[in-house]
């Protein structure tokens, strides 16, 4: 819709020439400037939940407020341009939301946030292990694992929580 101007019945559902030139240049070269946000503000509520539907594919949230569907816009166009979450943080996302749905929220402490690259190591039976974190996983060996229970498990013959076995939660962890 950017760029165009199209009339529906009477009304006039054009969007602001600042907006869409940042969509373009977001989408060419990922600049980040603000400024061209501006437009955002002079919608009409109208054209504003047009926008959020044709950038998201589903109709606003019931109750959504005006500023927040802006923000919410201004998100996805700077998603667009310089990427989303890492896997690291959609896994992490993953498992609280899980636990809130399954209402455990005893625990909802996911443990210190993990980046790729960071080595995991842990000394058990005398011999010393040293783990990678992966966006997606961990590699131990030369060889790729989903989590750090695959390997706990690798290591010791025996079911074991892996963040537990590499001292990333509270609990005993020397055998």
């Amino acid at each position: 819709m950017c760029g165009d101007e199209r009339r529906e019945g009477s009304e006039d559902i054009s969007v602001t020439r600042a907006s869409c030139d940042f969509e373009a240049s977001a989408g060419a070269n990922g600049k980040d400037e603000i400024g061209k946000f501006a437009g955002l503000e002079n919608l009409s509520l109208k054209d504003i939940r047009k926008r959020w539907s044709r950038l998201f594919n589903a109709s606003v949230p019931s109750g959504l407020s005006r500023d927040l569907m802006v923000r919410g816009i201004v998100y996805k166009i700077q998603e667009k341009a310089h990427g989303g979450l890492s896997q690291a943080t959609k896994r992490k996302l993953n498992t609280i939301a899980k636990k809130i749905d399954g209402d455990d929220r005893s625990e909802l402490d996911t443990g210190p946030a993990l980046k790729p690259g960071a080595k995991l190591i842990r000394e058990w039976q005398a011999r010393t292990y040293t783990v990678t974190v992966l966006d997606d996983g961990f590699e131990y060996n030369g060889k790729r694992y989903g989590s750090l229970s695959m390997i706990a498990r690798e290591i010791t013959g025996v079911r074991w929580s892996g963040p537990r076995f590499f001292g990333l939660k509270k609990g005993k962890v020397d055998v």
